[in-house]
Protein backbone atom coordinates (compact mmCIF):
# COMPACT_ATOMS: atom_id res chain seq x y z
CA UNK A 1 0.00 0.00 0.00
CA UNK A 2 3.13 2.25 1.13
CA UNK A 3 3.90 2.42 -3.05
CA UNK A 4 0.35 3.02 -3.77
CA UNK A 5 0.49 5.86 -1.95
CA UNK A 6 3.84 7.71 -3.24
CA UNK A 7 2.20 7.04 -6.64
CA UNK A 8 -0.48 8.88 -5.84
CA UNK A 9 1.44 11.61 -4.42
CA UNK A 10 3.28 12.19 -7.60
CA UNK A 11 0.27 12.22 -9.66
CA UNK A 12 -1.18 15.08 -8.00
CA UNK A 13 1.90 16.64 -7.77
CA UNK A 14 2.62 16.36 -11.53
CA UNK A 15 -1.04 17.44 -12.16
CA UNK A 16 -0.73 20.79 -9.82
CA UNK A 17 2.83 22.08 -10.04
CA UNK A 18 4.40 20.88 -12.90
CA UNK A 19 6.47 18.64 -11.39
CA UNK A 20 10.20 17.15 -13.22
CA UNK A 21 11.67 15.14 -10.27
CA UNK A 22 11.31 14.38 -7.25
CA UNK A 23 13.16 12.42 -4.50
CA UNK A 24 11.46 9.91 -1.43
CA UNK A 25 13.17 9.02 2.03
CA UNK A 26 11.90 6.95 4.88
CA UNK A 27 11.35 8.09 8.16
CA UNK A 28 14.64 8.61 9.09
CA UNK A 29 15.34 10.38 5.97
CA UNK A 30 17.40 7.98 4.28
CA UNK A 31 16.54 8.40 0.14
CA UNK A 32 14.39 5.14 -0.91
CA UNK A 33 13.83 5.68 -4.21
CA UNK A 34 12.99 9.04 -7.16
CA UNK A 35 11.08 9.74 -10.12
CA UNK A 36 10.95 11.39 -13.30
CA UNK A 37 8.80 12.70 -15.65
CA UNK A 38 9.34 12.33 -19.25
CA UNK A 39 6.17 13.92 -21.38
CA UNK A 40 3.25 12.12 -20.53
CA UNK A 41 5.06 9.16 -18.67
CA UNK A 42 6.38 9.69 -14.80
CA UNK A 43 9.19 6.84 -14.45
CA UNK A 44 9.98 5.09 -10.43
CA UNK A 45 13.49 4.37 -9.72
CA UNK A 46 13.96 2.74 -6.85
CA UNK A 47 17.63 4.13 -4.01
CA UNK A 48 19.89 2.15 -6.69
CA UNK A 49 18.65 3.95 -9.61
CA UNK A 50 17.22 0.89 -10.79
CA UNK A 51 13.80 1.43 -12.98
CA UNK A 52 11.03 -0.21 -11.05
CA UNK A 53 7.93 0.94 -12.82
CA UNK A 54 5.89 3.87 -14.66
CA UNK A 55 3.15 5.68 -14.78
CA UNK A 56 0.98 6.56 -17.91
CA UNK A 57 -1.19 9.63 -18.47
CA UNK A 58 -4.51 8.89 -19.99
CA UNK A 59 -7.68 11.06 -21.10
CA UNK A 60 -9.47 10.18 -17.77
CA UNK A 61 -6.07 9.62 -15.17
CA UNK A 62 -3.45 7.45 -15.21
CA UNK A 63 -2.55 3.90 -15.91
CA UNK A 64 0.53 1.85 -13.65
CA UNK A 65 3.07 -0.45 -15.04
CA UNK A 66 5.68 -2.41 -13.75
CA UNK A 67 9.34 -2.88 -14.97
CA UNK A 68 8.50 -5.26 -17.62
CA UNK A 69 5.60 -2.96 -19.36
CA UNK A 70 3.01 -5.28 -18.05
CA UNK A 71 0.09 -2.81 -16.48
CA UNK A 72 -0.74 -3.17 -12.79
CA UNK A 73 -3.34 -0.73 -11.97
CA UNK A 74 -5.25 2.45 -12.93
CA UNK A 75 -5.98 5.98 -11.29
CA UNK A 76 -9.39 7.55 -12.13
CA UNK A 77 -9.46 11.48 -10.87
CA UNK A 78 -13.16 12.97 -10.64
CA UNK A 79 -13.26 16.50 -8.77
CA UNK A 80 -11.37 16.30 -5.52
CA UNK A 81 -11.49 12.72 -5.21
CA UNK A 82 -9.30 9.36 -6.86
CA UNK A 83 -9.92 6.20 -7.44
CA UNK A 84 -7.59 3.24 -7.37
CA UNK A 85 -7.80 0.30 -9.59
CA UNK A 86 -5.99 -3.22 -9.73
CA UNK A 87 -4.78 -4.62 -13.24
CA UNK A 88 -7.98 -6.12 -13.28
CA UNK A 89 -10.53 -3.12 -13.11
CA UNK A 90 -10.98 -3.83 -9.00
CA UNK A 91 -11.37 -0.57 -6.68
CA UNK A 92 -8.11 -0.75 -4.47
CA UNK A 93 -9.06 2.55 -2.40
CA UNK A 94 -10.16 6.05 -2.96
CA UNK A 95 -7.83 9.34 -2.09
CA UNK A 96 -9.29 12.76 -1.16
CA UNK A 97 -7.49 16.27 -1.77
CA UNK A 98 -9.25 18.80 1.00
CA UNK A 99 -9.14 23.04 0.46
CA UNK A 100 -5.83 23.07 2.27
CA UNK A 101 -4.41 20.22 -0.35
CA UNK A 102 -3.91 17.15 2.33
CA UNK A 103 -4.61 14.45 0.71
CA UNK A 104 -6.22 11.50 2.58
CA UNK A 105 -6.35 7.89 1.86
CA UNK A 106 -9.05 5.26 2.09
CA UNK A 107 -9.19 1.80 1.72
CA UNK A 108 -11.50 -0.09 -0.57
CA UNK A 109 -13.85 0.12 2.48
CA UNK A 110 -13.94 3.59 3.08
CA UNK A 111 -11.48 3.08 5.96
CA UNK A 112 -8.61 6.15 6.54
CA UNK A 113 -4.76 4.53 5.68
CA UNK A 114 -2.98 7.76 5.94
CA UNK A 115 -2.44 11.09 4.66
CA UNK A 116 0.07 13.47 2.93
CA UNK A 117 0.78 16.92 4.30
CA UNK A 118 2.61 19.96 1.90
CA UNK A 119 4.21 22.04 4.04
CA UNK A 120 5.69 25.81 3.07
CA UNK A 121 8.81 24.49 1.63
CA UNK A 122 7.39 22.24 -0.78
CA UNK A 123 8.19 18.95 1.63
CA UNK A 124 5.28 16.33 1.26
CA UNK A 125 5.14 14.63 4.25
CA UNK A 126 3.55 10.85 4.42
CA UNK A 127 1.59 9.60 8.12
CA UNK A 128 0.05 6.63 8.75
CA UNK A 129 -3.66 6.07 9.45
CA UNK A 130 -2.15 6.82 13.21
CA UNK A 131 -0.55 10.06 12.63
CA UNK A 132 2.64 9.00 12.73
CA UNK A 133 5.11 9.76 10.26
CA UNK A 134 6.65 7.32 7.77
CA UNK A 135 8.24 9.17 4.77
CA UNK A 136 8.88 12.73 3.09
CA UNK A 137 9.06 13.65 -0.44
CA UNK A 138 10.79 16.56 -1.82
Amino acid sequence: MKRFLLTLFILFLTASVGFCATNSYNQYGQKTGSYRQSGTTINHYNQYGQKTGSYRQTSSGYNSYNQYGQKTGSYRTNGNTTTQYNQYGQKVGTYKTNSNGTVTSYDKYGQKTGSFKTDSSGRTTQYNKYGQKVGSYK
